[in-house]
């Protein structure tokens, strides 16, 4: 099972569109062959996101309802063990936390708003990143599996 924190806006921007990246990403989320490492502020943020009016167009109520319900109901609880205080935004500290706790990658559409030097160890990938280097670990094994 991989584990990813799923910045907000590769939430939204896959669930607005299916197709591409972060539409990819929603879908194995979704099909649960990724689980996202949450905490409540991170899933706080992906409601009060979603239930802003400019996306009223595209989620009605009850989808956010059940967007919510669902991440609620299947991604990891971690408690951050560490604060990041230096990153340009501090909006953004859940997510690094949660990432650098947990030691998994943080997936996101800025990988601008966590420069290298302050990235503290995590692994910071593009949804396209994500999905080149899942491919890459997927045909590894399968190619180890050949050997056997």
């Amino acid at each position: 099972m991989n584990r990813i924190v799923l910045d907000t806006n590769v939430l939204v921007s896959g669930m607005i569109n299916a197709h591409g990246a972060p539409g990819r990403i929603v879908d194995l989320v979704r099909e649960e062959h990724v689980k996202l490492v949450v905490d409540d502020r991170v899933l706080s943020e992906y409601g009060e996101v979603l239930r802003r009016p400019r996306f009223n167009r595209y989620f009605d109520v009850s989808a956010v309802r059940d967007v919510v319900l669902f991440l609620e109901q299947n991604t990891i609880y971690v408690v951050p063990v560490r604060s990041i205080t230096d990153l340009p935004d501090p909006d953004d500290a859940p997510f690094a936390e949660l990432a650098l706790s947990a030691a998994v990658p943080l997936v996101t559409g800025n990988a601008d708003h966590y420069p290298e030097s302050l990235r503290h160890s995590i692994d910071v990938l593009t949804p396209a990143g994500y999905l080149k280097q899942r491919e890459r670990a997927h045909a590894e094994r399968e190619t180890r599996a050949d050997k056997r």
